[in-house]
């Protein structure tokens, strides 16, 4: 018996009900149709919605399962793509006015393994111009409709947690993936540096970029995550791995596993945040997991500066020729960040790019002394108003490839607010298993990640 709306299972849920054909993928794609005509208005999470492409996709996956042919758990399930992401025959503007009608001829890599995966295809969704800086789209929080989404993936997030979308795919060259996802009580990883093509996705930084999904719960991120991974001839930076059995991986145990807690650069002094990470880590201890505190490279703040420096100057070239022809149809700070970038030196970006091989290196080797690190997301609840929030915390290791996650760990409620709280954990290349398992057993423990926002439509 199902005992919730449609659009608010999960895709494991879903996964199980089109298998055994209690629900169709036409009256799950339908579900999601009209929460967006309900809620769309009021949150603003998509820039364009393939409703006909859409539902032609959910009879066509319907008659395959009468054929019998089972494609997996992402069967029939709906989702979302950032607007920066190549959708062939669909318009892929990546929040600019720059060329606002490019339409590709070529889906990206990752929507074709998930179109291959089953998956059916809703819409684009919004982000701040080409998934840079400035240039906020008017995405609302479901949580709260006065505050921020938090950017640059601001639509995915935001139509996961207004259930729009059973997922979305985002991006993160900064913290663009784990922030949204902290700020609207969802669970994203950021994968391993070139775990996910990035073939067909609109570059922000060639050698930052990553690919992500957000997810209602670990569980649903393993199905997704699994379907995404693997080497690319088309994208020269994808690893030569095969593929993870994630989804089986949940269920390893973690108690024994030792949790490294930075002394350092990871501080927060919002109440909420800090009593909302020691109740998680208390819950981690319960599941038999141990502590320890560690100390991050003394230079930390020199590599955040690296970061910036790095992004700017790769986003500088990417756009060279768009920014020749068309630099009155950037945004103000898009224009001024560019303008950074052509002023950096090579001297200055070689520099940036060492501080990073070393910074890397010296991360890894933390991972000797723990299992995994424990932060908080954010050092803030999503902010009032339509700035995207601090990406500080997620930088590190997005800067370093090593694969990152949040999960959502409570509220802060200050000022009769409720604005989710993410706790991040950070693990070792190549081991989205590892860090997949400790959310999945957090979330057994837990329902933080099985709430939904009320949100009111007028």
């Amino acid at each position: 018996m199902i005992t919730k709306p449609l659009n608010e299972l999960t895709i494991a849920e879903a996964a199980t009900l089109i298998k055994n054909k209690l629900i169709s993928p036409v009256e799950l794609t339908k579900s999601y149709l009209n929460r967006i005509e309900k809620v769309e208005p009021a949150v603003q999470a998509f820039v364009t919605v393939t409703a006909e492409q859409a539902l032609q996709a959910a009879r066509e996956s319907e008659q395959k399962l009468m054929n019998g042919e089972y494609l997996g758990p992402l069967h029939g399930i709906p989702y979302g793509a950032k607007d920066i992401i190549h959708t062939a025959g669909i318009r892929t503007s990546a929040g600019s006015s720059t060329f606002p009608d490019f339409v590709p001829g070529t889906n990206a890599t990752v929507i074709n393994k998930l179109q291959a995966a089953g998956a059916i295809l809703l819409g684009k969704t919004t982000t701040t111009e080409y998934a840079f800086q400035g240039g906020e789209p008017p995405t609302r929080n479901p949580w709260n409709l006065e505050h921020t989404p938090g950017g640059s993936s601001s639509g995915s997030a935001a139509a996961v947690a207004a259930g729009m979308a059973s997922f979305t795919l985002g991006t993160q060259t900064f913290g663009s993936l784990l922030r949204p996802a902290a700020y609207n009580g969802l669970t994203c990883m950021k994968p391993t540096y070139g775990r996910v093509s990035r073939n067909g996705v609109i570059t922000a930084s060639w050698s930052l970029d990553h690919i992500g999904a957000f997810t209602r719960s670990a569980q649903d991120n393993a199905i997704v995550l699994e379907a995404m991974v693997g080497q690319d001839e088309l994208d020269p930076f994808t690893l030569p791995h095969g593929k993870p059995d994630l989804t089986n991986a949940l269920e390893h145990p973690i108690s024994e596993m030792m949790v490294g807690l930075p002394s350092s650069f990871f501080q927060t002094d919002e109440p909420a945040i800090l009593l909302a990470v020691e109740s998680a880590i208390a819950v981690l201890e319960k599941l038999g997991m141990q502590w320890k505190k560690v100390d991050l490279p003394s230079y930390i703040e020199e590599t955040v500066a690296a970061h910036r420096t790095v992004m700017r100057a790769e986003a500088a070239a990417f756009h060279q020729e768009r920014f020749a022809e068309a630099a009155d149809r950037y945004g103000h700070t898009m224009r001024e960040q560019l303008e950074l970038g052509y002023q950096t030196s090579a001297v200055d970006y070689l520099q940036a790019q060492r501080i990073r091989t070393i910074f890397r290196s010296e991360m890894m080797m933390l991972f000797n002394e723990v299992d995994v690190l424990l932060t908080p997301s954010t050092p803030y609840a999503a902010p009032h108003g339509y700035k995207t929030g601090s990406p500080i915390f997620n930088g590190p290791f997005t800067n370093t490839g090593l694969p990152s996650i949040t999960v959502p760990i409570g509220f802060d409620t200050t000022s009769g607010k409720q604005l989710p709280i993410g706790m991040q954990l950070a693990g070792p290349l190549m081991r989205e298993d590892r860090l997949l398992s400790i959310a999945h057993h957090y979330q057994q423990a837990t329902n933080w990640h099985q709430l939904t926002p009320i949100i009111h439509t007028h």
